[in-house]
């Protein structure tokens, strides 16, 4: 009996080669936050000039036509029924006072953030030039500033008890900041951290198509509208939306719109893209660029600058913000 090696062909069969071999699946892509990333285009993004001025003449246009088929429409009420007639010129004007006051109202956001811009830089050239007399000045414009609003009492009566110890702008500024700024950098982060929350879990578990980019935007204009409310710079829809493309404009300045898997392993423990599916994988990733919406809102927002006080990070808004939602791997 032969004990050699025993060959069996099979006929119809292709002999195996490295060149049949199939194809090795690929990874699954990293997710890259594609509702924030299109939420932030879509504010960043600056209409052409040809653009703006289509749609002012058209709806210059709109309003002559709408103005004047109103007032065709009570003349000719008028001399139908008077009584009807003037109910509806009453309703007119009663329309136009509203669009007056949210007019005015528009008006007077955009002044209270500049406002808030005026004091931050006067704060910043202050500090430069170590003025205390500039120094005492800043402080007293943000203690006008904030005298209404009772969650800043106790920082601004221990603001008056030790200020006068103070002999150097700078420290006097780190002093208004810890005892007026920090109650409401608290309830800021706050607001950064619910939004995040509600972006991540949205992105997470909700898989309707454009859902998630619906989501992002709208919490995360109310994030920065709500963030600049609670620093004095209450703003109407004009000014949210004005203020939120500085913020996409500065953020996309200083170069911090991408989410590397080192922020996502942080927060959750180490290896979220293999561990989790890809819906949660992009939900952290949205999350963690809200966070950042969140923390830029603030420093354009705040009416001083960062000078004692540590700058918040992404990887901790969103730990604390995520806390409890998503697993921690094998901590």
């Amino acid at each position: 009996m032969s004990r050699g090696p025993i060959l069996i062909e099979i006929e119809g069969e292709e002999q195996a080669a490295p060149d049949r071999a199939p194809p090795v699946p690929e990874a699954p892509a990293a997710p890259e936050g594609r509702a924030m990333r299109a939420a932030m285009a879509g504010l960043a993004r600056r209409p052409s000039r040809l653009g703006r001025a289509f749609w002012g003449l058209a709806l210059a246009l709109m309003g002559v036509v709408v103005s004047v088929a109103a007032w065709d429409f009570a003349v000719a009420l008028l001399e139908r029924s008077p009584l009807l007639g003037a109910a509806v010129t009453a309703l007119g004007v009663a329309l136009g006072a509203v669009a007056l006051v949210i007019a005015i109202r528009e008006a007077a956001g955009f002044v209270r953030l500049g406002r808030l811009d005026v004091l931050r830089a006067a704060a910043e050239a202050a500090r430069a030039e170590g003025d205390l007399g500039a120094a005492r000045a800043v402080v007293a414009r943000l203690r006008r500033l904030y005298a209404a609003r009772p969650e800043a009492a106790w920082g601004l009566a221990r603001m008056d008890e030790r200020a006068g110890e103070q002999v150097e702008a700078d420290a006097l500024l780190a002093l208004a900041e810890a005892e007026i700024l920090a109650p409401l950098d608290a309830a800021a982060l706050r607001e950064v951290e619910l939004a995040a929350r509600q972006v991540a879990l949205v992105t997470a578990l909700v898989p309707l198509a454009l859902a998630d980019v619906v989501t992002a935007l709208v919490a995360n204009l109310r994030m920065i509208r709500a963030v600049a409310t609670i620093y004095g710079g209450r703003t109407g829809a004009l000014g949210s939306w004005r203020l939120a493309r500085a913020v996409v404009a500065h953020l996309v300045a200083t170069g911090v719109v991408a989410v590397g898997d080192d922020m996502i392993s942080s927060v959750a423990g180490g290896g979220v893209v293999s561990k989790l599916s890809r819906r949660f994988g992009e939900g952290v990733v949205n999350g963690a660029l809200t966070a950042r919406v969140g923390l830029a809102a603030m420093d354009l927002c705040r009416p001083l600058p960062r000078l004692a006080a540590p700058r918040p990070t992404v990887t901790g808004v969103l730990r604390r913000a995520l806390a409890g939602l998503f697993a921690r791997g094998e901590g």
